[in-house]
């Protein structure tokens, strides 16, 4: 049967990701390319106890409908964590559960986008992000990321030429170049907001997993413009599709509710059930604290491997959290190229043009170190020489 298909949904761009993953699910191949964590820090055992505690204990509450913001004991957790951390004025009435932080995204898009409206995001950025915006065919206006953040400067010409309706960043560890935002040009921005009609979103599934330096003081620090997106993925478990969305202005708050209520109803009451139990029985700081460390372990071994089998061939981010590393090639080297002679190599990155919106270079790639082994990560850096090698040849 011929079908006719929606424009909206023509004009998504496909992941690369996704188009290649019967490749790296192939375990042949060491894979840089997903941003996977690693499953081996799972906390497995503590969520058996968990989920047999609340099957115990709230089998009728966790396993009926609910409220739609999501449960209020563990809303309140959220926001208590930033109290704590941030010193942020957070409360649990500003809360939304949502289905990972990329249905964030979706209901954004929902409640604020019409066709042709203009978005500003960081050139490059984190690809399903651009994904889940195309959905309500916005136009996407790239500014450049400097070693501090965001180039402020551009930023100002954008906020005063194409009046985006939403300016979406990754402050924190971003995917993909795996840079942080000073808080400085945090400041900044949020000063050059100030007055306008454009909100900032701040997505922020990798501030949690620092590694090296100080924390960083969320955007809403400086703004009540804004939107912070947090998730559950990369301190707990991606599968449990659990994120959360802080909502400072009461009209957007409610609009944004109701956006998800005509969506999904509400996310997960049993796994909210779950996660409030396992937040409120397990040391949930020190086991944030074994993953930050045995990624900074990660990181370090790939570091040592891009210099080791690449040298001067490429020059890359040194992150000070999250999972990624950026690598910048010789202009003469275009990576979706490379790509293919780096699987026959049998191993995988992501080609760096799959971030932009405009103005995509072909020499750069993401590399991710959460879901390899240090063997792993040295024998792929091997592989990837090997490579270089062949497409130099």
């Amino acid at each position: 049967m011929k079908y006719t298909f929606s424009k909206r949904i023509e004009q998504v761009p496909s992941s690369f990701l996704r188009e290649i993953f019967e490749i790296i699910a192939d375990t042949r191949i060491i894979s840089f390319a997903a941003g996977l964590p690693s499953p081996k820090l799972f906390p497995v055992d503590a969520f058996t106890q968990s989920t047999k505690r609340v099957l115990a204990e709230h089998a009728n509450e966790a396993l009926q409908y609910g409220v739609t913001a999501g449960i209020p004991q563990l809303r309140q957790i959220i926001a208590e964590s930033y109290q704590e951390k941030d010193n942020l004025k957070v409360t649990a009435d500003q809360i939304i559960i949502t289905n990972g932080s990329q249905q964030g995204l979706d209901l954004l898009g929902k409640v604020l986008i019409d066709e042709g409206d203009v978005i500003a995001v960081e050139n490059p950025t984190y690809l399903a992000a651009i994904q889940a915006f195309s959905l309500f065919q916005p136009r996407f206006v790239g500014i450049s990321l400097q070693k501090n953040g965001l180039d402020v400067a551009e930023l100002s010409a954008v906020l005063k030429k194409d009046s985006p309706k939403i300016l979406y960043t990754i402050p924190n560890f971003q995917n993909p170049t795996g840079s942080t935002y000073t808080n400085e040009t945090r400041s900044a921005i949020a000063e050059e907001i100030k007055g306008t009609s454009t909100l900032l979103v701040e997505d922020d599934p990798y501030g949690e997993i620092r590694f090296e330096g100080e924390r960083r003081t969320p955007f809403t620090f400086f703004s009540d413009q804004t939107v912070l997106l947090g998730s559950f993925s990369k301190i707990v478990a991606p599968g449990l599709r659990l994120g959360w969305m802080v909502v400072r202005d009461k009209e957007l708050y409610e609009k944004i509710l109701i956006a998800k209520q005509a969506s999904d109803l509400h996310t997960s009451t049993f796994t909210q059930y779950v996660v409030h139990d396992y937040y409120t029985t397990s040391d949930t700081e020190a086991h944030v604290t074994t993953i930050a460390a045995q990624y900074k372990k990660q990181k370090e071994s790939m570091i040592c491997a891009i210099q080791k089998h690449l040298g001067d061939a490429v020059s890359y981010t040194n992150p000070e959290g999250g999972m990624f590393i950026w690598a910048t090639f010789p202009e003469d080297v275009d990576t979706a190229e490379l790509f293919k002679i780096a699987i026959e190599e049998g191993v995988a990155f992501v080609p760096g043009e799959s971030f932009f919106t405009n103005d995509a270079p072909k020499n750069t790639m993401r590399l991710n170190f959460t879901n390899s082994t240090l063997e792993q990560i040295e024998e792929g850096f091997e592989r990837l020489a090997r490579a270089l090698k062949r497409y130099r040849a």
